[in-house]
């Protein structure tokens, strides 16, 4: 069965699946005026996906007016030189991975692990350099949708970012916590700094949402707080190995 082309998370909120049903995925945040706020860009050859999505709720490229990336990395970041071509919309990034984006390069990863020491060691290609045209800070609420409060959850990579849409109480978690398998973190060779990652993830079990979007992982739309902040609790428990 083919994957579908956009999901509904809540009114105005859309999954695009760029990888499979949910493997990797991006973000539409539909504006009153009918406008539209990507989150996400995927991999270099995610933008024909993200077009079709869009077609799927009825809008088209022309729509989208800003983009927003949650942190450097390729699977999120590849295809946002192609769309900001497609768009001409801008393209929004904490500030401390701007200079990963403008350059097209990941941030480095997490060494404290054999594991990450044979990652680091792999090339990472890297992806299309783009434009960066708002360096984004903790707290700052965009003007989207009704307001998108930025929520800063640094460590997968240094400046990454999760989302919180007040309106329709919908989290998207962007790479703070993945829904693979169930409820986790990141691996650890992915990650800039696996220790901040699980510090900063417990910021979004103290937040106020109802749904949650993945960017890897289908979404929790009945109780996606209470599920976040079970397995945060039980991470804790557990005293996991840092």
């Amino acid at each position: 069965m083919a994957p579908p082309r956009a999901v509904a998370l809540a009114p105005g909120v859309f999954r695009i699946p760029t990888i499979g049903s949910w493997g990797t995925n991006s973000f539409a945040f539909v504006d009153d005026d009918g406008s539209v706020t990507l989150v996400d860009t995927g991999l270099k050859s995610a933008p024909p996906r993200i077009v079709a999505g869009l077609k799927a709720i009825g809008k088209h490229p022309s729509d989208v007016q800003r983009i927003v990336l949650t942190h450097a990395h390729p699977d999120h970041a590849g295809g946002a030189a192609d769309m900001a071509g497609k768009t001409g919309a801008p393209v929004a990034v904490h500030e401390d991975d701007a200079g990963f984006v403008e350059t097209g390069t990941a941030p480095p990863t997490d060494t404290s692990s054999l594991a990450g020491k044979f990652f680091a060691r792999l090339p990472s290609g890297g992806f299309p350099a783009v434009a960066v045209a708002e360096r984004l800070t903790d707290g700052q609420m965009l003007d989207v949708a009704g307001g998108l409060r930025v929520v800063a959850t640094p460590g997968h990579s240094p400046g990454h970012i999760s989302l919180l849409h007040e309106r329709t109480a919908t989290l998207i978690t962007g790479d703070a916590i993945f829904n693979v398998l169930g409820v986790r973190y990141s691996p650890r060779p992915l990650c800039t700094d696996f220790r901040l990652t699980r510090r900063t993830a417990h910021v979004l079990g103290d937040l106020e949402y109802e749904g949650v979007g993945f960017t890897h992982g289908p979404e929790i739309l009945d109780g996606g707080r209470t599920a976040v902040r079970r397995f945060l609790a039980k991470a804790v428990d557990r005293k996991t190995p840092e």
